[in-house]
């Protein structure tokens, strides 16, 4: 089974790079998926640094399945990258991170209004939550598949946030303005106040504009 090109190798690897200099993972934490064609994905090898991937670091596997094709046994979570990009073909990236600030929202019990800076609704819309599930497991992925169905983000309880977006710099640009949003929330604590419905009504009308993407 052939791997996949060099240059596309280097960008996925360039962009796992991106992510952990961002800190949006720690360690081996988070997973990363590019969709390679009909028919293949790119994703994180199990166990693998992010800061520290190489090429050897990245499996190939069947969309179709999560079956690894080429490479190193893949991520533990190939079961809802695969899922997200079978139920989503508009979206050829999913990114699984563990920011600080997100994440401690997601231990938190209740909901939250996430809407506090406008790249929220224009640039991810409504977020999703999904419950605590054993990493790795069938059950989260479904979980993760289903909310993933109608929505770009969903925060996983006690485990961080999953956004599907159409390229590698548009994943990385959510995790980073919701754990902006997320950091905003934590720092301000009962004085943030949310943008208004009626605000976050435009922008995302603006987000299903022409332009929205931009």
């Amino acid at each position: 089974m052939r791997t996949a090109p060099r240059r596309v190798l280097d960008v996925f690897v360039d962009a796992c790079h991106d992510v952990a200099r961002r800190g949006l993972v720690r360690s081996s934490s988070g997973n990363l998926s590019l969709r390679l064609d009909g028919e293949r994905m790119l994703i994180k090898a199990s166990r693998s640094w992010m800061d520290r991937l190489t090429r050897a670091d990245v499996s190939v596997c069947r969309i179709a399945d999560g079956r690894l094709l080429h490479g190193r046994k893949p991520s533990v979570e190939i079961g809802f990258h695969s899922g997200v990009l079978r139920a989503r073909p508009d979206v050829s990236v999913v990114l699984h991170a563990q920011p600080p600030a997100a994440t401690a929202l997601a231990c938190r019990r209740g909901r939250c209004n996430w809407a506090v800076i406008p790249e929220i609704p224009f640039y991810i819309g409504p977020v999703a939550r999904v419950p605590y599930l054993l990493p790795g497991s069938r059950a989260l992925a479904d979980a993760v598949v289903e909310a993933m169905r109608d929505h770009d983000l969903a925060v996983l309880d006690h485990h961080g946030v999953v956004t599907a977006a159409p390229d590698l710099d548009h994943a990385i640009q959510n995790a980073s303005f919701f754990e902006l949003a997320c950091e905003v929330l934590l720092a301000g604590g009962r004085g943030v106040t949310p943008l208004s419905p009626r605000d976050v009504r435009e922008l995302m009308s603006l987000r299903r504009g022409p332009d929205a993407q931009a």
